[in-house]
């Protein structure tokens, strides 16, 4: 198979050209590593409680990393997540490129790959690494976690807690819910298959990217990926989105649900949260715009607002009937109309 990317040089690259994180020192940092693991299993218990869903005994417990080891895990994950699809795309080729260029283009690539790491890997405080062909596993990032909580300038121990709340809901869903994995994989890579371009429709896509490129820096859509897309892959998209906004909106929900018990200054903790997530400058908000990072703030806003909808009308063993199978996922249309969903699986 011919190598796209170098994940290996995108590995090194993204690791050079991340910050390091906050100053603390070694002792604070031993000890910032023990709560968060500690907060972490903490949050297993009322999570379940206020999901009514139970991870397996046999899930992985969730890791705290910094941000060269976040950076490594997500490079081996999207080698695994794009491989088959460049399988595929490599067997539509009529004759593939020599192997200087193949070699000089792979660098370029992964040099690309690292930076788009290396940005992500300071905004992200906690990720469940889907892992497609490996182990899955619950990310925290130290470094990020600090960070925020400095800049926010919240209770540490009260922001961590409530930041596990969040991510150990995800840990939930994908063990408690045994095919969402597979599911979220497979849809993912067969809309990024479909989603390259044929040579016959490099220059419609050209003229479509002129077109749409100020729809994406006013941050409509998803980003790049929502320009080049043509409208049967949109509506995919719209699927797919609506699958991740709720995954998202319930982490916020069960997080929120749980906090008034658990964590004293939710209240002042959302308030600033929801501020940060509407991004600091210019620079970073054009960045999050072009990588549709706009769009996933709004997956948590419409999210928590369809989770909230089903659950007051059909209480929370009724929304649970959302995780049966992946009929009973909310489709496009009904992730702004919770009664939709409500009316098509409850009748």
């Amino acid at each position: 198979m011919t190598q796209y990317v170098d994940w290996s040089f995108a590995t090194s690259t993204g690791a050079r050209l991340a910050p390091s994180g906050p100053d603390v020192s070694a002792a604070e940092a031993v000890e910032i590593v023990e709560q968060i693991r500690s907060l972490a299993a903490r949050a297993v218990e009322p999570v379940a409680e206020t999901s009514r869903l139970r991870a397996p005994g046999d899930a992985p417990p969730p890791v705290v990393v910094d941000r060269p080891t976040w950076i490594a895990v997500n490079a081996d994950s999207m080698s695994a997540m794009l491989d088959p699809v460049v399988a595929r795309i490599s067997a539509r080729q009529k004759q593939a490129p020599g192997p200087v260029a193949q070699a000089i283009g792979s660098k370029v690539t992964g040099a690309e790959a690292g930076g788009l790491l290396a940005f992500l890997s300071t905004k992200v405080l906690g990720q469940y690494d889907l892992a497609p062909g490996g182990t899955p596993s619950l990310l925290l990032v130290a470094p990020n976690l600090v960070h925020t909580e400095r800049e926010l300038g919240v209770d540490p121990t009260d922001f961590r807690f409530w930041v596990c709340l969040h991510e150990e809901t995800h840990r939930v869903q994908f063990t408690a819910v045994p095919w969402l994995r597979d599911h979220v994989v497979q849809r993912a890579q067969a809309l990024a298959s479909d989603m390259v371009p044929d040579v016959d429709s490099v220059r419609t896509r050209l003229e479509q990217l002129a077109k749409e490129l100020p729809r994406a820096f006013r941050g409509d859509g998803a980003g790049l990926t929502d320009v080049f897309a043509t409208p049967e892959q949109r509506a995919e998209m719209a699927e797919l989105t609506a699958v991740m906004s709720l995954l998202e909106g319930h982490a916020d929900v069960v997080m929120d649900d749980v906090g008034p018990e658990h964590v004293p200054s939710v209240e002042e903790i959302r308030r600033k949260f929801d501020v940060r997530r509407q991004g600091a400058g210019s620079v970073d908000r054009v960045l999050r715009r072009l990588l549709g990072l706009e769009a996933k703030m709004r997956q948590y806003r419409d999210g928590a607002a369809f989770v909230r909808g089903v659950q007051e009308r059909v209480g929370v063993e009724g929304f649970n009937a959302i995780w049966t199978s992946p009929d009973t996922l909310p489709r496009a249309a009904e992730i702004t109309d919770p009664g939709a969903w409500v009316r098509r699986v409850h009748g």
